[in-house]
């Protein structure tokens, strides 16, 4: 490489460990044109000033013999830490014995060039080897940059999709003359159910968020029911109830025909859950006759959830009962049998979720 041209390699940082100032200077002398110099009187020294910030250099020149920590003990510290596949070191040293330059070697030296140094080797061997470091760390650089646009741009998709579902769930509550609160409770009852009680067991916390959202579209069905049945004051006919029924599997028909959400983390829990959300542990529920563990976990769960909201809150066709008789009807199987074990789950933590109906709290 001619000399005009090292003018226009990156700028950067060299560190010189020698305990000899002469031979600091001879170093200097050589790189100053080309690098920013710092230098180190010792190994102790030259370890501390690299391990502080090695970023900021781009090649370190050691050399072996030194009082205080000599040019190998600072390898093998440097090996500990991990900074020889990050930073380029080159022993520069009289010191060229078989066991030396093997052990320089096994520790991850980039070269090793003996004194006395003629200055147009030691820059050519050290020059090309800057060159590649510094042109990895411009691509980790770059590669990073893009990793973390990527990830913005991942999670504002994963926020965008989250409002379209959640929207469309809001828009369904609406059509039967309740709130969108509605939906938004079966997320949180679901979610704090899995995270703090034993039925969460064995799922990471990304699937129990997934679950979650997957839940707000448990009725996404209804949007399939006449209105005059879904927003009938009184009791339905054994005839409209039938209709009725029929919301779990309109539900998860509805979303298998949407191939996109294919790809989106919830799809799967949230077929199962539309589907399967009026399932009771003794078989008797609908629209499979699914019974024990034959019904998912999570669909176990929002099915719960859906009746504790349900007889909490007022609806069309009935006001809502006190906190008391909802607890009385759930643990009496009045609205279904349930899995014993999601039942003490769901009491162990059933006065954290009152508070979902306590006006300004949350839980």
């Amino acid at each position: 490489m001619a000399e005009e041209e090292l003018q226009h390699v990156e700028k950067g940082t060299v560190l010189i460990v020698d305990d000899d100032a002469i031979n600091r200077e001879i170093l200097k002398h050589i790189f100053s044109p080309y690098y920013t110099i710092e230098e180190a009187e010792n190994g102790a020294e030259g370890l501390h000033r690299i391990l502080m910030a090695p970023e900021q250099l781009c090649a370190v020149l050691l050399d072996v013999v030194m009082p205080k920590m000599d040019g190998i003990q600072v390898l093998r510290r440097l090996q500990e830490a991990g900074m020889l596949q990050k930073l380029p070191v080159f022993l520069i040293t009289a010191e060229t014995s078989d066991s030396v330059l093997k052990e320089a070697y096994e520790l991850g030296v980039m070269d090793v060039i003996g004194k006395p140094v003629v200055p147009y080797v030691v820059l050519r061997r050290t020059q090309s080897v800057i060159e590649l470091y510094q042109a990895r760390r411009r691509l980790r650089r770059t590669v990073e940059s893009q990793q973390a646009r990527l990830l913005l741009q991942a999670k504002q998709i994963i926020n965008l999709n989250q409002g379209m579902i959640e929207a469309l769930a809001a828009a369904i509550e609406f059509r039967s003359e309740e709130s969108g609160d509605h939906v938004r409770r079966i997320h949180d009852i679901t979610k704090y159910v899995l995270l703090h009680t034993e039925m969460g067991a064995g799922l990471r916390r990304e699937e129990i968020n997934e679950i979650a959202l997957a839940a707000i579209l448990h009725d996404v069905g209804k949007i399939a029911v006449p209105d005059a049945i879904l927003n009938k004051p009184g009791k339905l006919t054994a005839e409209e109830f039938e209709i009725m029924k029929t919301h779990t599997v309109q539900g998860a028909a509805l979303l298998e025909r949407i191939p996109q959400l294919e790809a989106y983390g919830a799809y799967h829990y949230a077929c199962d859950i539309a589907r399967h959300h009026h399932e009771r542990w003794d078989g008797r529920g609908y629209p499979d006759g699914l019974r024990g563990e034959e019904i998912s976990v999570w669909a176990q769960v929002v099915s719960l959830a859906d009746v504790y909201d349900a007889l909490s809150c007022k609806r069309v066709y009935k006001d809502a009962f006190p906190r008391e008789r909802v607890l009385e009807m759930i643990r009496s199987g009045e609205c279904g049998v349930f899995n014993p074990r999601l039942l003490a789950c769901f009491f162990s933590v059933e006065e954290e979720l009152s508070r979902l109906y306590q006006k300004g709290d949350a839980i």
